[in-house]
């Protein structure tokens, strides 16, 4: 362990926060308060920020939203789900996931990871699979895209919708093709953690107009909204569109605001940059520890790239021979790490499946409105048991306010250093996983 009166291995102030922003977002938001169009699905900034997200990622169309899970529900409900259909996606996931679902009045089932990717098992998504089961929301984790080409293939062979969870993936590809692209439709988060970064807000994509024009629909109220009142509006007074305000099929209001999308622009003229930096330091990151016996790095397959949102290391206490519990290990080293200046994080230590939400009564909660759905489902932590040992023995190199993608390589050789000294003083990190 460590020892508190040396110095720290990091020095103190090289780390970057995150978002990096600078004189291309500010003059963003200057056009905008300038221009005084601030909202309205046909607002200048939200139609170039659709236009230009479309073409960078390789999509037909795409739509704004005012968060990743308002995209995910716009996806949801456009792909026509509803009451008791099951919808399967990973225990290794953030929540929205699942929410998404849940929002619709849909089933979430979960399916375990691939230990080595982290990604959704398309054979456990197989083994899942019931006459409910209506679509696929495959999860490109930490922003390695999932098995794609076996995904699909069971969605084929099932009939079965499939929605990308991208939220974490902008940029990363799979055989040649943005994650996001390959399914039905991709959601996107654009939230102030993400390597795309806009504050708060997402994005749809898909090649299918008739899904468009629903995720619309949703989007704003029912309504179909933003082509049908183009003609005669006039984009610098998106408030007078040519709504005939009559909604066609249940809406919420998932509108973006013109202020984000500026940002959003700007952010993603920047993003292949932050996409290589963030390549790079993890790159540099995974050179290094390699050669670690108690530790290994995260696994990029040959057939796809990585944009290393988040860069998970697992930890290997069974190495030591000492019995330890891993999860108290992976605190010991945990706490260790930031003692020596590492932005260090756990990010998630429970199977979204064992969350309160779903342990309760009837599966979601007691009077909550899906438990009508007398479903199947059983929520169990057993159930997902390379999920479970992954957040066991597992941690984050980089944090939400300072990932990978913002971070001088210097940064990552002291990281590096760090983790070679705290894992090498194996007595310590015994004693404190004991402690």
């Amino acid at each position: 362990m460590s020892n508190p009166t040396t110095s720290p291995v990091v020095p103190e102030g090289i780390t970057r926060q995150w978002p990096i922003l600078g004189e291309a977002e500010r003059e963003a938001v200057m056009r905008v308060l300038d221009g005084g169009v601030l909202s309205g699905s046909l607002a200048p900034e939200i139609r170039a920020f659709e236009r230009e997200f479309a073409a960078y990622i390789g999509s037909r169309h795409c739509l704004t939203a005012n968060s990743g899970t308002a995209a995910l529900h716009m996806a949801v409900a456009a792909a026509g789900l509803g009451p008791g259909d099951e919808v399967i996606t990973s225990a290794f996931t953030f929540l929205a996931s699942a929410l998404a679902v849940l929002h619709h009045n849909a089933v979430p089932v979960f399916a375990d990871i691939d230990p080595a990717t982290f990604n959704i098992s398309p054979a456990d998504i197989e083994r899942r699979i019931t006459p409910r089961t209506r679509a696929l929301i495959p999860v490109h984790i930490h922003g390695l895209p999932a098995d794609m080409d076996e995904i699909m293939a069971i969605a084929r062979k099932h009939g079965l919708i499939v929605i990308e969870d991208a939220a974490q993936a902008h940029g990363a590809t799979y055989k040649g093709r943005n994650a996001g692209t390959i399914g039905h439709m991709g959601a996107f988060s654009v939230q102030s953690s993400k390597n795309l970064s806009a504050g708060e807000g997402g994005l749809l994509v898909t090649d299918d107009p008739a899904l468009h024009k629903r995720a619309d629909c949703v989007r704003q109220f029912g309504e179909e909204a933003a082509e049908t009142s183009l003609a005669g509006a006039d984009p610098n007074r998106p408030l007078d569109d040519m709504r005939d305000y009559n909604a066609v099929m249940m809406g919420w209001m998932y509108r973006m605001t013109a202020l984000t999308a500026a940002v959003g622009r700007a952010q993603l003229a920047r993003l292949p940059e932050f996409t290589r930096n963030a390549q790079r330091n993890a790159g540099y990151l995974t050179s290094r520890l390699s050669g670690l016996e108690l530790v290994t790095p995260p696994a990029v397959p040959a057939d796809r790239t990585s944009v290393f949102h988040k860069y998970r290391v697992r930890l290997h206490p069974e190495r030591l021979e000492a019995g330890l519990d891993p999860r108290r290990f992976r605190n010991a080293v945990l706490r260790a790490l930031r003692q020596e200046g590492v932005e260090a994080v756990l990010w998630q230590v429970t199977p979204v499946p064992s969350q309160i939400l779903f342990q309760q009564q009837n599966g979601y909660g007691k009077g909550c409105p899906w438990s009508c759905h007398n479903s199947p489902v059983r929520y169990r932590e057993e159930s997902y048991p390379a999920t479970t040992k992954l957040l066991e023995n597992s941690l984050v190199i980089g944090s939400q306010s300072a990932p990978l993608a913002g971070q001088d390589l210097e940064l990552m050789r002291y990281y590096a250093d760090a983790f070679e000294k705290v894992l090498a003083d194996k007595d310590s990190l015994i004693r404190a996983a004991r402690g």
